[in-house]
């Protein structure tokens, strides 16, 4: 079993190298080629490269999903991208809902309203305005939740038919299942003990959810999910309150008066321990939002030394694309691998925190006796 299970592993592991590079080297070029060709055609209004401002504006959220530019001959510019809807209130001019290429990338105006820096505000300054479009973030985070219900229902549907019950599982369930296998032997059990079925389905949609984002926001042109502060935040004040309803009265103790430690003891340790129960989720949301953000800046900056070198000379930025690419590659498939390692790190301190906080010492009790026996 193990031995097909270590199997089946590799098998996805090398599927996943195959497909993220021929991912890369599907999408990538075209973006370095059409890049080319508007300097090409321009070449008395080329502005020189700020990388900064070019891997900032990858990893922020956006009203369109953008591909890449190609120059025209007429020199004209055709832009692949994919535009969201538009939804904004205002008291002054109510309801307004457009798609966003009414306002061609920035250039246009449209129901007086204008894009700056991918933020929508009004011409008029005296007009209030509350955003409620659908951004790139928002809707890849949407299409992540319906392929996380569609892999489990699909799950749910083949276990009451009786495959992977009375017979081997096959097709989608040999890569689930293992997955499933592994969140509750290697996290919940250890973590929880006894208790871990009231929290394995939180912990199990957890993982997933997490996972889905992290290998999304790798396809070229898709969405930094994972790299936003704001979806990192909500993971984790979710687990935050997760944590504190399952609280008891030991673990509040340990916090308010630590017991077993001299009362001037007890007096530092107050302010400590209180900012623990905040610092825990805290982590969490840091965590897991700048290690998906970092590898994406790594590897755009990799990209973005081919234009950096072309600056200095277009020979340097030639003679130095096959290395930028090779890297950017590695670093590529490394990200791969780390995005499985924080969806299982989110997942395990959440469980780790909910342990603490449950404090069941008759189970540690037992499990100390069953050692000493």
């Amino acid at each position: 079993m193990r031995k097909f299970i270590g199997s089946m592993r590799s098998n996805c592991f090398k599927s996943l190298i195959v497909a993220a590079l021929s991912l890369f080297f599907v999408f990538f070029p075209n973006v370095l080629i059409a890049q080319e060709e508007a300097h090409a055609a321009a070449p008395e209004a080329e502005a020189q490269f700020d990388p900064g401002a070019a891997i900032l504006h990858h990893i922020a959220d956006a009203h369109e999903f953008h591909f890449f530019d190609i120059q025209k001959d007429d020199g004209s510019k055709f832009t692949f991208s994919i535009p969201l809807p538009v939804i904004l209130y205002s008291p002054q001019n109510g309801f307004d809902i457009f798609m966003s290429s009414k306002f061609h990338h920035g250039e246009a105006e449209y129901n007086g309203y204008k894009l700056k820096h991918e933020i929508i505000v009004p011409v008029d300054p005296n007009v209030r305005v509350y955003d409620f479009s659908i951004t790139k973030n928002v809707a890849q985070l949407i299409l992540a939740v319906v392929v996380l219900i569609w892999i489990l229902l699909a799950m749910v549907k083949k276990y009451k038919s009786g495959q992977g019950v009375t017979s081997a599982p096959k097709g989608l369930q040999n890569a689930i299942e293992p997955v499933i296998t592994f969140v509750r032997d290697d996290i919940a059990k250890p973590n929880l003990g006894p208790k871990y079925q009231k929290y394995f389905p939180y912990l199990l949609t957890l993982f997933f959810f997490i996972l889905i984002n992290n290998l999304f926001g790798m396809l070229p042109g898709a969405a930094n999910v994972s790299g936003n502060i704001a979806f990192t935040a909500m993971l984790g004040i979710v687990s935050f309150f997760v944590i504190l309803f399952s609280s008891n009265n030991h673990y509040w103790q340990h916090i308010f008066w630590f017991p077993g430690v001299p009362l001037p003891v007890k007096f530092i340790m107050l302010p400590v321990e209180l900012l623990g129960v905040f610092t825990k989720p805290f982590a969490l949301i840091v965590r897991l939002f700048a290690n998906m953000t970092a590898g994406h800046i790594i590897i755009l900056s990799f990209i973005s030394l081919i234009f950096i070198f072309k600056n200095m000379s277009t020979v340097a930025g030639i003679a130095f694309s096959p290395i930028s690419v090779v890297f950017s590659v590695f670093i590529y498939l490394i990200e791969i691998l780390v995005a499985f390692i924080q969806a299982y790190i989110f997942t395990n301190l959440t469980a780790i925190f909910i342990s603490g906080a449950i404090g069941d010492h008759h189970f540690e009790e037992d499990v100390v006796d069953t050692h000493h026996h």
